[in-house]
């Protein structure tokens, strides 16, 4: 939803919001503290965020309340997952729950929440009588959507065992750029040199965060 409102580059800038609220949680649910560069780097991607919404041509307030609502449901999922995985250490005879079953537990279990939307909203009405669902292309682009989801869930499971969290953590800082950049040149979205520099600040506080995260571990 808040892609049918604003631009790639900004969401991509506003999830870093994703990685306060998740310091923030960790403070209050796993009593760990951070240090000052890492709260450095979360000032940064705050300033990025204010100052692109203040710059940004295509601003919808939707939007932004969307993908603000986003990053609260991304952290406290986070959250909530490590918190999982804690417990099933204390409960399996393994002593922990396999990132595989995780993925797998997890799809299954959002299929009750997802016929119970379609039925309060009455999506499948409208999904059978609209014509784009005749198209093959239609079929095409949601198939490898599905397909890429699914690849990115399992692809990072196999980066974390071979790699570790750190790695993985400042990879998925670096990604933002690519994305940022393909959003604004596919897409032909207006920016200002002010906006354009909030978004390049943004993703700068992105890696900065990660190697914060680095030097700490």
């Amino acid at each position: 939803l808040s892609l049918k409102y604003i631009n790639v580059a900004m969401v991509t800038i506003l999830k870093n919001m994703t990685n306060i609220l998740t310091a923030i949680g960790e403070i209050y649910v796993f009593r760990k503290c951070q240090n000052k560069q890492v709260w450095a780097a979360l000032c940064m991607m705050i300033i990025s965020a204010v100052s692109g919404g203040m710059t940004d041509l295509s601003f919808h307030l939707v939007g932004y309340t969307w993908q603000i609502l986003n990053c609260f449901l991304t952290a406290a999922y986070s959250l909530t997952l490590r918190r999982l995985m804690d417990t099933a250490k204390q409960s399996t005879k393994s002593g922990s729950l396999n990132e595989v079953s995780m993925v797998l537990l997890n799809n299954a279990l959002s299929i009750p929440f997802a016929v119970i939307l379609i039925i309060v909203f009455n999506e499948w009405e409208y999904v059978y009588q609209t014509e784009v669902i005749r198209e093959p292309m239609f079929w095409f682009f949601a198939t490898a959507s599905g397909l890429l989801g699914l690849a990115i869930s399992f692809s990072s499971v196999w980066f974390l065992q071979e790699t570790g969290p750190t790695t993985y953590s400042l990879v998925g800082s670096l990604n933002k750029i690519p994305i940022s950049v393909a959003g604004v040149l596919l897409f032909n979205v207006p920016v200002s040199v002010e906006n354009l520099f909030s978004i390049v600040f943004g993703l700068f506080a992105g890696i900065f965060f990660a190697k914060a995260k680095m030097s700490k571990s």
